[in-house]
């Protein structure tokens, strides 16, 4: 059984827009997949229906066999802004999706604190968030996701907002925590160069409606280090292509030729 199954899923707003057009991708437990497209082809929207944030309208959609709903333990999802909550320490922060679940407060907290210190941040446990730089909420952010036992992380361009050099180190974070826990990870990102340097698969979606017109394995060795991977003359002809699927797709949506 594939961790996440989509089958024809159709996705319009109002009747009016069209935002995604009978998409099917399957994604195999622990299986780490990047989406890549055009802005409003309907990457997010597609996340948002794996939380259930969404309801299906056409198709069907699965996570370990049954529909998504909101709330639901089986995912976590970190966005571009880290979403912390200003009131709550580091510590806190992380314990807070522990606590929905009604982990009790002395393994929460245990927990969150090796969490923390996976993602370097141990002295920084009793931290409010506005006295930590972006690149640190945003570690903070990594711990509270992989500190619960969700089969899939969901991720919506995490490191966007990040100076080049932080976002190469939060990337090698990433692939770190992955490689322990080898958690089911769908990673939407506008970085060519990051999907393929971080997921075992790159699916490439066309501008709207969102189709997704390639689904490219990306067969380089693990462990990853970004910097080092990026001067692979592998990495780079993977590269390539990838840019020439994604315009492809554009051609596509415009009614050109593939």
């Amino acid at each position: 059984m594939a961790a996440i199954s989509i089958r024809n899923l159709s996705v319009d707003f109002g009747g009016q827009v069209l935002a995604v057009d009978d998409v099917d991708l399957e994604i195999g437990t622990g299986q780490f997949v990047a989406i890549v497209g055009p802005s409003g082809c309907g990457k997010t929207t597609i996340l948002n229906h794996l939380t259930g944030l969404l309801p299906v309208q056409r198709g069907r959609i699965t996570i370990g066999g049954e529909p998504p709903r909101a709330g639901s333990p089986r995912v976590t999802y970190t966005m571009a802004r880290d979403c912390l909550f200003p009131w709550r320490t580091a510590l806190e922060n992380v314990c807070f999706g522990m606590e929905l679940r009604g982990v009790p407060p002395a393994e929460r907290r245990e927990r969150a604190r090796q969490a923390l210190a996976q993602v370097g941040l141990e002295r920084f446990a009793d931290a409010y968030p506005k006295a930590l730089s972006h690149g640190m909420r945003q570690r903070c952010a990594l711990a509270r996701g992989f500190c619960l036992d969700a089969q899939a992380l969901l991720m919506d361009e995490p490191f966007g907002a990040l100076d080049a050099q932080t976002k190469i180190q939060l990337e090698d974070l990433l692939l770190e925590l992955w490689e322990r826990t080898r958690r089911t990870v769908v990673f939407i990102t506008h970085d060519l160069a990051e999907a393929v340097a971080l997921a075992d698969r790159v699916v490439v979606m066309s501008a709207r409606p969102g189709r997704i017109v390639a689904d490219m394995p990306i067969a380089l060795p693990r462990p990853r280090h970004v910097r080092e991977l990026q001067r692979d003359p592998a990495f780079l002809a993977l590269y390539s292509q990838v840019w020439e699927q994604l315009e492809r797709g554009i051609r596509m949506s415009e009614g050109a030729p593939a």
